[in-house]
């Protein structure tokens, strides 16, 4: 198992996915990060992070356990059997909320419009929170 330190190198892309969810390997990283105290500025479990929780009926605790106990091929086993009652139908409209989740007043959105901003203006077709996480961590 490795363990990420989330103050010098960045976690995976929100857009990874396994077993048919994005996030869930970047959620890994961030969740064994977490257990070592090398979790940086990173949170979690994050907005997008207790989404996914919530889908899977799994707590922030039981995740990040399995997450560092367990390989990336346990893992995913373990997952799967979690996942074992949700549809493909399901699984995409998750995977949806998750990519297209956009600031949701104008507080968010210019908070939003600052960072990416300051990173790179000229990327206006940046809009949504995981482009921005992909944009500002270089995926």
């Amino acid at each position: 198992m490795q363990v990420l330190d989330l103050t010098k190198e960045y976690p995976r892309s929100p857009k990874d996915s396994m077993c048919g969810l994005v996030h869930i390997p970047r959620m890994i990283d961030k969740a064994r990060a977490f257990r070592e105290h090398k979790l940086g500025e990173y949170i979690f479990p994050c907005p997008l992070d207790k989404l996914v929780l919530n889908f899977m009926r799994v707590d922030e605790i039981e995740f990040a356990d399995k997450a560092y106990a367990l390989s990336e091929t346990a893992f995913a086993e373990w997952l799967e059997d979690t996942l074992k009652i949700k549809s493909a139908a399901e699984k995409e409209f998750i995977n949806r909320q998750i990519l297209g989740r956009k600031p949701d007043n104008e507080d968010r959105l210019k908070y939003f419009v600052d960072i990416r901003n300051r990173i790179d203006p000229s990327r206006t077709d940046i809009i949504t929170w995981v482009g921005l996480l992909d944009l500002e961590e270089g995926h």
